[in-house]
């Protein structure tokens, strides 16, 4: 099967995406001397010149490439996720959770969503007989816990993103997700650290705001509109729907995190997109998002009947 980059809709996308970026590059970069915000919009606007060609290259390729490389960044995340919970080196639990992710990803390409949904339990059951092998009692239970915390949100929540490559025309779909819940972010830091004044959870993350918050979401749902011709319809229910689980969602999985790295006393693991957190920061926000938008996009249809 040809990938994405034979369509010309793929390549205007991207050329329109990069050139947001690079005009955006440029006007940071002139502002970069101004205060601490520029610099930082700067690095993660830099990094981001790089980084995105890559991906987009990567999924635009003949499958199952995207999937694979999907599977490979969901397997990261989870090494990322154990180093910040100081468990790397339970490497039982760490391979049973990446055993899982790729069982999930072979779900994905043979189209078993039954047997994707039952991965959960699989790994629950697995994690469950470590202590029995490792004939040890001591902190299992938060072994086991973490393990399958870990799996749930950065395995099976994460790999929807696998389920909505495999829509038709899955993949502007994918990149219609990605856009929108970064630019949500972005603007939400932006905003919050300009204008806002009211906290929202201020003993979780005192960066956001309602008014950084509200105005994301309104701006998100104007972009969502803005890129509709990505969605596999484009009626007023579908971009409207896809903007708010971008912003909702987006933010309930950011603060999520953020509680289980404040809890951890670790704010950020290493670096992925610099200026801007490590590598489970850009994955987050899709914790919540992918598989709402995946059972919204699958049954939206039947409602409308």
């Amino acid at each position: 099967m040809d990938g994405a980059w034979t369509s010309p809709v793929y390549r205007d996308t991207v050329a329109i995406v990069l050139g947001f970026l690079f005009v955006s590059g440029i006007i940071v970069f002139s502002l970069r001397k101004k205060n601490y915000y520029f610099v930082v919009s700067w690095a993660s606007i830099k990094s981001w010149l790089f980084v995105a060609p890559i991906l987009f290259a990567v999924f635009g390729a003949p499958e199952p490439w995207p999937l694979i490389a999907l599977t490979l960044l969901a397997i990261y995340g989870a090494k990322v996720f154990f180093q910040l919970m100081g468990i790397f080196h339970r490497s039982y639990f760490l391979f049973t959770c990446y055993t899982g992710i790729v069982a999930l990803g072979y779900c994905v390409w043979f189209d078993r969503i039954e047997f994707y949904n039952l991965t959960p339990m699989w790994v629950l059951g697995v994690s469950c007989l470590v202590p029995l092998v490792r004939n040890n009692y001591q902190r299992m239970i938060q072994y086991i816990s973490l393990t399958n915390l870990c799996f749930a949100f950065l395995g099976w929540s994460f790999m929807h993103l696998g389920l909505i490559l495999r829509f038709e025309n899955g993949i502007y779909q994918f990149m219609y997700l990605i856009i929108l819940t970064e630019f949500c972010d972005n603007t939400n830091l932006g905003i919050s650290r300009y204008v806002g004044r009211i906290k929202m959870f201020d003993r979780i993350d005192n960066k956001r705001t309602v008014e950084g918050t509200v105005v994301s979401a309104l701006l998100t749902i104007l972009l969502a509109f803005g890129m509709r011709h990505l969605l596999p319809d484009g009626s007023d229910i579908y971009w409207l729907v896809s903007g708010l689980v971008a912003s909702i969602g987006g933010f309930i999985g950011d603060m999520v995190m953020t509680t289980v790295r404040r809890d951890a006393g670790v704010r950020v693991m290493g670096q992925f997109i610099l200026g801007r957190g490590d590598f489970l920061h850009r994955m987050d926000r899709l914790i919540f998002v992918a598989p709402i938008y995946y059972y919204v996009m699958k049954y939206l249809p039947l409602v409308k009947l």
